[in-house]
């Protein structure tokens, strides 16, 4: 992955406004990744400054490692999860 590409990604997550999540496919697609596991890899290795826990699997659950923290996280903002799931239809960015 380039510089640009990691910088996007940062960028795009950085943009996911409180109470809201996206994918990492949605974020994949709006940096130009090529797939949405360098958004995983970014998240992982550079991504302690960013709104990281509005970032979830497209099924709308958290990854199990993070889940309860990013579930917390997230219902913090007002973005409720039914079980360990949040409802994409209600709460995903879309611009």
């Amino acid at each position: 992955m380039n510089e640009e590409t990691h910088e996007l990604i940062r960028e795009m997550v950085r943009s996911v406004p409180r109470g809201r999540v996206a994918t990492y496919g949605d974020i994949a697609a709006r940096a130009g990744a090529s797939t949405p596991r360098l958004v995983g890899r970014v998240l992982s290795e550079d991504g302690h400054d960013l709104p990281w826990h509005r970032v979830l699997r497209a099924s709308g659950r958290p990854v199990e490692h993070i889940a309860r923290e990013q579930l917390g996280l997230l219902r913090a903002e007002g973005v409720l999860a039914d079980g360990d799931r949040v409802d994409l239809r209600k709460y995903r960015w879309v611009d």
